[in-house]
């Protein structure tokens, strides 16, 4: 007798966010099934891979085989993001690193006028990271929404401590954004309910934090795995917005990974694969390596 899997259907549904606009918009999210679990129903947007990129050129600390995919482009931060489009991704997610005030700490104008011509040279929708500093970030963040206006950017971090004027420009500019709690399922909510009292949910993109192979990866499995599940079988809305795993700046700074290109490599995409499985719906990673492997993963071709 054959075996046939068993079947379950939900009612609770993930936010569908559109990043982007016009012609380059991606849409994220909208499922009402458990990760990539296609059996049990339709997913209308498979999860997205973003390549990660710097304002910047990167420190010193970076290893010569994470550059070496983009060559001299990683030291003109447009260059860089479109060779990662071309490398085919989803998404450029660039990190504002020269504003954090330990290190370079850039104005805010010049930060977001970096953005706006990244924004205005690649054909694909960006992500855009500021360093988690929350002072400076408010500044930095709420300049990159003012000049660029209309442009439905996934802008973050907003955190418990400076949510509110971030996330008020990107309503008032027409953004997105990203709530990051963490590794806190109940912190999670506490942030959505408060963002939720003035903040379209189908415009809010959770970041729970993720955690690398070998590095905590286990934490970060669980607590999407149970947000997902909140969502989508008890229809706990503050729990179904989709769900972001930033996991580039991350991995590639493990031990592990700065240990040899092939391990580097292996180290991310087991990362990734695995939050992929807890339902990240969009993945932001270092190696175009890595983005091919996982799309061919997911198109069925491995």
């Amino acid at each position: 007798m054959d075996y046939k899997a068993p079947v379950e259907t939900y009612t609770g549904r993930v936010a569908e966010v559109v990043i982007g606009k016009g012609s380059k918009a991606v849409k994220v999210g909208g499922e009402s099934v458990l990760p990539l679990h296609t059996f049990e129903g339709t997913i209308p947007n498979m999860p997205k891979i973003a390549l990660q990129t710097l304002d910047a050129a990167p420190p010193a600390s970076w290893t010569q085989w994470v550059l070496e995919p983009y060559g001299d482009a990683v030291k003109d931060p447009v260059a860089w993001a479109k060779k990662a489009a071309e490398y085919g991704a989803d998404l450029v997610a660039i990190t504002l690193d020269s504003t954090d005030p330990a290190g370079a700490n850039v104005s805010a104008d010049t930060a977001a006028a970096v953005v706006r011509k990244v924004n205005d040279a690649v054909n694909v929708p960006l992500i855009v990271y500021g360093t988690g500093d929350e002072k400076k970030d408010v500044e930095v963040l709420v300049r990159v929404a003012e000049v660029c206006t209309g442009e439905a950017l996934l802008l973050g971090p907003a955190l418990k401590e400076n949510y509110e004027p971030i996330g008020q420009a990107a309503l008032a500019h027409g953004h997105n954004l990203i709530a990051q709690t963490p590794l806190d399922i109940n912190l999670l909510k506490e942030l959505n309910i408060k963002l939720s009292k003035f903040f379209p949910p189908n415009r809010i993109v959770i970041d729970p934090l993720s955690s690398p192979l070998g590095y905590g990866l286990e934490y970060s499995f669980s607590l999407m795995e149970r947000t997902k599940q909140t969502g989508i079988i008890f229809k706990d809305a503050m729990t179904q917005m989709p769900i972001i795993a930033n996991l580039a700046l991350e991995t590639c700074k493990t031990k592990e990974a700065k240990a040899n290109r092939k391990q580097g490599i292996l180290w991310e995409l087991m990362a990734a694969v695995s939050l992929l499985l807890a339902g990240a719906n969009i993945i932001v990673v270092q190696y175009p390596d890595t983005l091919k492997v996982l799309k061919d993963l997911m198109a069925g071709k491995i």
